[in-house]
């Protein structure tokens, strides 16, 4: 007898939020049906609370792992922008990113004042749908925040050189054998 192992469907993490981001769209409306900005802005707002833990596992592991361990995690929680919208900013910060005077990892979900509803980006990257409404649904967002995670790293890398990430230096040969610049 043959067994079958189911691949796993990757449409639900890819599309699902970009469905409800669309429904969102055509419906004019958000989530389970909010048209006021009032309403968008609760669901902002419960929205980032349940999207945290992700972002922090993200930013954590990054820490972990490429940082050593050198950084820390700040989140600014929800407050108004300068547009007069809302934005939760996710940071990773260490010491030798500041010390080369360059922006820290970001992770930003936003609702302008002038959107239909919110989105994700980075500092250096962007635009994501954030059409998160469950644990679920922002669980099936750890791959867009990985991947932000990982473009804001390598284009702080481009800003200043890979030596910012002390797991590239940790055990790197010496001066003139192998490393270019």
């Amino acid at each position: 007898m043959t067994t079958t192992v189911p691949r796993y469907d990757t449409s639900a993490r890819l599309f699902s939020g970009l469905l409800r981001h669309f429904a969102d769209l055509r419906d004019m409306s958000h989530g389970d049906g909010a048209v006021t900005r009032h309403e968008k802005e609760q669901h902002f707002r419960t929205s980032a609370d349940l999207l945290s833990p992700v972002v922090h596992e993200v930013l954590d592991a990054l820490n972990g792992s490429l940082l050593q361990g050198q950084g820390t995690v700040d989140d600014s929680g929800a407050v108004r922008s300068a547009d007069g919208g809302l934005v939760r900013d996710w940071t990773l910060g260490w010491a030798e990113q500041e010390r080369r005077g360059i922006a820290p990892v970001h992770v930003l979900a936003y609702y302008g004042a002038g959107f239909h509803h919110p989105h994700l980006r980075g500092g250096t990257v962007g635009e994501w749908p954030f059409n998160v409404f469950d644990a679920d649904q922002a669980a099936l967002e750890r791959g867009t925040i990985e991947a932000i995670v990982a473009a804001e790293i390598h284009n702080l890398v481009f800003e200043a050189d890979f030596r910012i990430v002390p797991a590239t230096t940790a055990h790197a040969p010496a001066r003139g054998q192998g490393f270019i610049r």
